[in-house]
């Protein structure tokens, strides 16, 4: 649960820049600015934060951070002086480096294929954040509460420029980049926990069709032994393109095609697109039109707008009551068997529309505080608040499961929501190596659940592509492979045996270390850390790893170097590599453990339902005192049982004393009893991993002896 944060608050006038009217909270560290001519119906409430920010106390004079708010050539701006020697990260789902000094981002949502609009300038999602660790490792981040076409330049100085009235800016300050990214979640709010099959490897194509082709995909990857856990629908599923319908002829029987996934331990995903196709007689226009719940254009009527089925309403999903119609629609598709939601094109994309999206001049009319106005105001929280009226329908479809929704379009605050991935990218090198910093940023800008079209989206991949992305790609956050139509196979088997091998390879990898990794969404559910973090959070105060993007670290204690990356900054510690097989092919990234942690490893399992953790290997690295520390959290993997304490988060501890090794696993917190367990331990020192012989206990306390020789 997130708590209500304190803040600082300050008013800051236009011309004079004086203070007047200052607020203060020492503990939280956490300031909001207004200019002189702050107008709270032009912003608030704020989709950003889950609480309205509470001002209490004044600045004080010390603080370093104040910005200096201006208006210039009819655009509202904010100006915070950073200095030259701070290192800047955030800006959300942008192209580029991880070091975000330097650049110029726009945030204006767009439907940018293989991220060709403006150079790649704008994509998919807007995050008006900003983050900054200085030169001794504290850091700072800083929100423009502003959900108008706006863009950021950063440098010295970081620069807020905003086509939409005077707005509030955010500072938050703290010890460390970790503790930062707390203190963020604790305003935007934290992820819920995914449903445990969500983190599995996932197969896609525009489109798998009719439904025995997608049987087919299904039994070709147990056949070829790939770990697996969801097959997703493209739109041509649908009949005619038109949302909430199946074609009669390609998917006649949906809930039998999807028991048929199921009984193959697969989820099914399937797409929805925000565009209603003008028909009457089609039930989602017509409810739509009696009840009037559509974006209107400048004079007033129903905006229409060209998207996959041809002309298009769109839902004003602003309105409360819009959000709620739209979430009703959810229970009858839901009941057909699918068991995630696929919300894409909700920049909104409109085919051949200004910018390739709706005209700024139409209205939205809002509701419960949100005052009516343009899309211009609103453009960039379309996707948002789609994917918040896509949640609420699957809680009412589905109120015993936790609901898994991907998008293509959000905002600042929009991971409370939905995962993403990063859209329609490029089957190229190039693209795959921008891949880790596109993620490691979403992550820096509190979206936890990201990841690419692993292999590429656009154009065709060849196998060399596939298996180094594949390679990669296991260890993102979200892992599906997706390519376009047209485009030539890209399944794992598409590019020959050796290829095939080295993708299974690498998603075994993903299986063995699930235990690990749900510890991971956990964690990032409870305190906001990403899953997928830059090197420089190994250590912050190391100047040469902040502009490491190649290399990444998987939670705080696996670090991964993709094949292909050569001479990456390394942090100080001597992390320690090790492989989860006897000989990995060239393909495989490179996996080094930080000393003085522990990771739980399971037994391979062919998707998340035979998953087991009865059985681990717990792979212990000793730090220099010979000690090492780790956890594992386990629950029934759906559902909310968690949230009553029906879960159980084990604290490992391993240590040594007079060459005796002793490894303990006891379960501290939440009502659900720990397995009986067969443990291994695996050492890992000196490059290589010696295991020890198997024990079985529930609560397992291991001694080994360290001056024997193990295998």
């Amino acid at each position: 649960m997130t708590k209500r944060v304190s803040l600082l608050v300050c008013c800051l006038a236009v011309a004079s820049l004086a203070m007047a009217q200052a607020a203060f909270v020492n503990e939280d560290r956490v300031a909001v600015f207004y200019p002189k001519d702050y107008d709270a119906r032009q912003h608030q409430p704020s989709p950003v934060f889950v609480h309205e920010p509470v001002a209490v106390n004044p600045l004080p004079h010390d603080w370093r951070l104040r910005p200096e708010f201006s208006v210039s050539d009819g655009k509202s701006v904010a100006v915070v002086k950073v200095g030259d020697d701070v290192d800047l990260y955030g800006t959300g789902e942008v192209t580029g480096p991880l070091r975000r000094n330097g650049c110029q981002i726009s945030l204006w949502n767009v439907d940018t294929p293989a991220y060709s609009v403006d150079n790649g300038s704008h994509l998919y999602q807007s995050h008006p954040w900003v983050m900054g660790v200085r030169s001794d490792g504290s850091a700072f981040g800083i929100i423009a509460d502003n959900t108008w076409r706006q863009s950021i330049k950063t440098s010295s100085e970081i620069v807020f420029e905003s086509d939409g009235p005077p707005f509030r800016v955010v500072i938050i300050e703290r010890e460390s980049p970790q503790a930062l990214m707390q203190a963020l979640v604790q305003l935007t709010g934290t992820m819920d926990l995914p449903p445990l099959w969500a983190l599995g490897y996932q197969q896609c194509r525009f489109s798998y069709q009719p439904d025995t082709r997608v049987k087919e995909i299904a039994d070709l990857l147990r056949r070829h032994r790939i770990p697996s856990d969801v097959i997703w629908m493209d739109i041509d599923y649908m009949d005619g393109y038109k949302i909430f319908t199946f074609n009669p002829k390609e998917f006649p029987q949906p809930k039998q095609l999807n028991d048929y996934l199921h009984q193959k331990h697969f989820k099914a995903v399937y797409m929805i697109d925000p565009g209603v196709k003008v028909e009457k007689g089609y039930f989602v226009d017509d409810q739509g039109t009696v009840g009037d719940y559509w974006v209107k254009d400048k004079d007033g009527k129903p905006f229409v707008g060209d998207v996959w089925p041809g002309a298009c309403h769109f839902p004003d999903f602003t309105r409360p009551e819009v959000r709620m119609w739209w979430a009703t629609l959810y229970k009858d598709y839901m009941a057909q068997g699918i068991d995630g939601v696929w919300n894409d094109m909700n920049e909104p994309s409109v085919f051949g529309g200004p910018g390739g999206t709706m005209p700024v001049d139409n209205i939205h009319l809002g509701g419960e505080g949100l005052a009516s106005s343009t899309h211009l105001r609103y453009h960039n929280v379309f996707g948002m608040n789609m994917v918040r009226a896509s949640k609420q329908g699957l809680l009412l479809a589905n109120p015993t499961k936790r609901p898994f929704i991907l998008s293509r379009s959000n905002f600042l605050g929009g991971h409370r929501y939905a995962a993403t991935w990063t859209g329609d990218n490029l089957s190229s090198n190039d693209q795959m190596r921008l891949s880790v910093p596109m993620s490691l940023t979403l992550g820096l800008s509190g979206q936890p659940f990201s990841g690419p079209d692993i292999g590429g989206f656009c154009e065709s991949a060849n196998g060399e592509l596939l298996a180094d992305w594949t390679a990669m790609g296991v260890f993102f956050p979200f892992v599906r492979n997706h390519s376009i139509k047209g485009s030539v196979d890209q399944e794992p088997w598409a590019f020959g045996d050796e290829v095939l091998n080295s993708c299974r390879t690498a998603i075994e990898r993903r299986y063995r270390l699930m235990p690990y990794i749900y510890t991971l969404f956990r964690e990032a559910s409870v305190n906001g850390m990403p899953v997928m973090r830059p090197l420089f959070m190994a250590d912050a105060q190391d100047r040469s790893l902040r502009s490491e993007d190649r290399a990444f670290l998987l939670g705080g204690d696996m670090m991964i170097v993709p094949r292909w990356a050569e001479n990456v900054a390394m942090p100080k510690d001597n992390w320690q590599p090790f492989c989860l097989e006897s000989r990995p092919d060239a393909y495989q990234a490179r996996m080094l453990q930080r000393p003085g942690s522990v990771i739980p490893v399971a037994n391979l399992a062919q998707s998340t339902d035979e998953l087991r953790t009865d059985s681990l290997t717990l792979l212990v690295c000793l730090d220099k005192e010979l000690k090492a520390c780790g956890s594992l959290y386990e629950d029934e993997g759906d559902g909310f049982g968690y949230r009553d304490g029906n879960y159980c988060f084990s604290r490992i501890e391993a240590t040594v004393d007079r060459k005796m090794l002793t490894v303990s696993v006891t379960g501290k917190e939440g009502k659900m009893t720990p397995p009986a367990r067969v443990l291994r331990i695996g050492l890992v020192s000196e490059g290589r991993v010696a295991y020890s012989p198997w024990q079985e206990g529930s609560e397992a306390t291991m001694r080994i002896n360290l001056s024997r020789k193990r295998k």
